[in-house]
């Protein structure tokens, strides 16, 4: 069982008798539902978010992110699987980014943009991996 498998909400099919699916799949992962997942790695704490964030979705991600922003000196987010990001999710970073170190690994091109519109670039420490975020 794959990790998106383990974590991700199943689409609902004609032959368990759910009807047709919510959402679509994008690039393996599912698109219109949102998942967090948290690990620790090498001394940081790495959250993982999956799906399309706006202030109907944020919940899960600002619970995790706040949470960890008060116990961890560093806390990641892996944003590899954020397929949409709206001013809710940019206010949220900024938040988190105040209470604790916040580094921002392998964001998609949409958030990258958004990252570069806003400014929040130059103040968001954005790395291009996990890995990269861990030891910065």
């Amino acid at each position: 069982m794959s990790l998106d498998e383990a974590v991700l909400p199943r689409p609902a099919s004609s032959a368990d008798g759910g009807g047709e699916p919510p959402y679509d799949r994008i690039d393996g992962r599912v698109s219109g539902a949102v998942a967090v997942v948290q690990y620790e790695h090498d001394g940081a704490w790495v959250v993982v978010a999956y799906g399309s964030y706006d202030m109907d979705t944020i919940a899960p991600l600002e619970g995790a992110l706040l949470t960890a922003a008060r116990e961890r000196p560093k806390v990641v987010l892996d944003a590899s699987g954020v397929t949409f990001a709206d001013s809710t999710f940019l206010n949220l970073l900024i938040r988190v980014h105040t209470a604790t170190t916040l580094r921002v690994a392998a964001p998609r091109a949409q958030l990258r943009r958004l990252f570069e519109i806003t400014g929040t670039d130059s103040v968001l420490g954005v790395r291009a991996t996990v890995e990269d975020a861990v030891v910065s």
